[in-house]
């Protein structure tokens, strides 16, 4: 399992990760992905390039990861809501464990369930206000 911290921003996602990577060097692991790439979905014209995901690896089990709110999803960028612990589970069976646990008496954002990106992905608050987000990646075959 590895744990990294997941800001948010308000447009600036990009911007700040770009900032970010020229102090603390690293390299953009798998480009950068804007909500206007999503398939299936409707985002306005002003949303589609605002940062979906961005993962700064500065070196081997460290990553700064990032995205942008999406105000037409009904996200809303508020100090204090912009950080978030990513857990990158080591099976899909340890993200329900993890997801299920820690997510008990919070609030679900998005349940625990397989993406358009190969993996199982969940977002919650904790019962205690604190920001998770659980990710495992479909290793060959899995579904």
């Amino acid at each position: 399992m590895n744990i990294y911290p997941y800001l948010n921003f308000d447009g600036q996602a990009e911007e700040a990760m770009t900032f970010y990577q020229s102090i603390l060097g690293g390299e953009f692991e798998g480009g950068i992905s804007y909500f206007g790439e999503a398939p299936g979905m409707e985002i306005p014209e002003e949303e589609k390039m605002r940062v979906m995901h961005i993962s700064l690896k500065l070196s081997e089990g460290l990553k700064i990861m990032a995205s942008d709110t999406s105000p037409s999803m009904g996200h809303v960028w508020i100090k204090g809501n912009h950080n978030y612990i990513s857990i990158n589970a080591d099976s899909k069976a340890e993200g329900v464990r993890i997801f299920s646990g820690l997510a008990e008496g919070g609030k679900v954002e998005m349940d625990y369930q397989k993406t358009f990106w190969g993996a199982y992905f969940g977002s919650f608050e904790d019962k205690f206000g604190i920001g998770w987000m659980v990710n495992y990646d479909l290793q060959g075959g899995e579904e």
